[in-house]
């Protein structure tokens, strides 16, 4: 499975960002792919994901109700809609897929890419 994030940048407080991931390999009904994030000196977070075949989401307890997942099956791209960021946001975010998250070990990850929200 290959992942490719993109769509971070710089927003202020308050501001809405969507991040997207495009998706491709083989087998994807049986994989989750997910959203997970690390700031300067913590550790890397799970935010969200979605299980590929059935299209159902599920939410870490740090955002749920802020984030949200989704997916195009057209494009074989997930999403991040991050909506009310706040500058404790700021962190590189990552996708990554295995057959379920989170885990210990996940398999594939996608580059990072940097959200930075102002105050």
């Amino acid at each position: 499975v290959q992942l490719q994030a993109s769509g971070g940048g710089l927003v202020q407080a308050g501001d809405s960002l969507r991040l997207s991931c495009a998706v491709s390999g083989r087998a994807l009904n049986s994989y989750h792919v997910g959203w997970f994030r690390q700031a300067p000196g913590k550790e890397r977070e799970f935010l969200a994901a979605i299980r590929w075949r059935a299209g159902t989401t599920y939410y870490g307890d740090t955002v749920k109700g802020r984030f949200s997942t989704s997916k195009d099956n057209a494009k074989n791209t997930v999403f991040l809609q991050m909506n009310s960021l706040e500058p404790e946001d700021t962190a590189v975010y990552y996708c990554a897929a295995d057959h379920d998250l989170p885990r210990n070990s996940v398999r594939y990850w996608g580059q990072g890419t940097l959200v930075t929200v102002s105050s």
